[in-house]
């Protein structure tokens, strides 16, 4: 497979970057999840997935990421 050269030339703040997005993005498809679970009409109906630990999770490596990008976008290297 092909990568764009958009990807196969990106610094690694950048690759940073859309790996931060990717987190973040699924952070909010967990809080979503977890939103989802809180207001349902059954009580015995919980699931297994932790919603609420993974979109904290992924919201605090994302966070991390991004910050990390930002600090090599802004150092030049």
């Amino acid at each position: 497979m092909k990568l764009p050269d958009f990807i196969r030339f990106a610094s690694d703040a950048t690759i940073f970057a859309m790996w931060g997005g990717g987190l973040l993005l699924l952070s909010l498809v967990a809080f979503l999840g977890d939103r989802r679970r809180m207001k349902r009409t059954s009580i015995d109906a919980v699931g297994w997935v932790p919603w609420r630990d993974l979109s904290a999770l992924t919201l605090f490596a994302g966070m991390v990421l991004m910050a990390v990008a930002v600090s090599g976008w802004m150092g030049g290297k």
